[in-house]
């Protein structure tokens, strides 16, 4: 052990602790999808995604304050910011308004092409290599997608595609993330986007309630949806802040995969809320996705200790 983190420069206390907050991670982010979906039946998508991003904003700000993370961003940063919120949200509103129709644990897993669609995406545009056997891991997550969607398709029709407008919107956010996120603290960078989205969606919704357009009209609810609503902002800013430091803790490679327990707990919470699970076809298309995510990131290790043994990538 000692060996091995002199050769890695990796702190065993400290990679243990990134685990654990990926763990956290993984229970706190299906909480966040939990929330919604109990709230879409009372308010409009736009509230809800509103909701999260102003909390969130109100939470991590002053802490990107107190700790000294917070600067003044220049004016392309503000520019690239506010591109990053106008995709989260788009993404956000898109997996709200597929929570409202469907099963918790079909819409995570679906979600969950993201790595691979951000592999194709870093291919065609940034000119990323793939190599042959990632490629056919992303055809065959892609294909266990289609095998969730397939039964959703047949019950809710189109409707059963909204997460996967979310896994496309958000790789698209995290090509953005990559060209920012080194330049400045995790935290800071979450603060930022969430006060640039609710910069975009405040005025927006306030809009659509004046021209009473059903999508946007804000409603006042029973009192217990704002604490529906309270719980979709907090879950979110602790799930963010488990992962942004569990990924200052440990490598990628090693706490990646554990993100897949999140489809593991979006299962557990929607068969003890909302009494659903998903049907065999599904069930067999969330293991492929499980496992296509699984390889890819065991494939992503591999290279990564021959490239530290200089030894050439097959």
């Amino acid at each position: 052990m000692a060996v091995a983190e002199k050769s890695t420069g990796l702190r065993p206390d400290r990679v243990t602790l990134g685990i654990a907050l990926m763990v956290g991670f993984t229970v706190c982010a299906p909480m966040i999808d939990t929330f919604a979906k109990l709230s879409a039946g009372h308010i409009v998508v736009a509230q809800i995604v509103a909701a999260r991003f102003v909390i969130q904003a109100m939470l991590l700000m002053p802490m990107s304050g107190v700790f000294g993370w917070a600067h003044r961003p220049a004016g392309r940063e503000v520019a690239l910011q506010f591109a990053r919120a106008a995709l989260i949200l788009i993404a956000t509103g898109f997996f709200v308004a597929a929570l409202a129709v469907m099963p918790l644990a079909d819409a995570v897993a679906i979600f969950f092409v993201e790595p691979f669609i951000l592999i194709l995406l870093g291919a065609a545009f940034l000119g990323e290599p793939v190599g042959f056997q990632r490629l056919v891991l992303c055809l065959v997550g892609l294909a266990g997608a289609l095998l969730v969607i397939q039964p959703n398709f047949a019950a809710l029709g189109p409707a059963a595609f909204l997460p996967l407008g979310t896994a496309v919107t958000f790789a698209c956010y995290m090509l953005l993330t990559r060209t920012m996120a080194r330049r400045m603290h995790p935290v800071t960078l979450q603060a930022y986007t969430a006060v640039a989205a609710s910069l975009l969606i405040l005025p927006l919704l306030a809009a659509g309630h004046w021209m009473s357009v059903e999508a946007l009209t804000v409603r006042w609810p029973d009192p217990l949806v704002y604490w529906l609503l309270l719980g979709v902002g907090v879950a979110s800013t602790v799930a963010h802040i488990f992962v942004s430091f569990a990924l200052s803790m440990a490598p990628a490679g090693i706490i990646a995969p554990i993100q897949y327990l999140e489809i593991v707990t979006a299962a557990v919470l929607g068969y003890w809320i909302f009494d659903d699970l998903p049907d065999t076809w599904a069930m067999i298309g969330i293991v492929i996705i499980m496992a296509s995510g699984i390889g890819i990131y065991a494939r992503e290790r591999a290279i990564e200790r021959q490239l530290l043994l200089n030894r050439p990538v097959d």
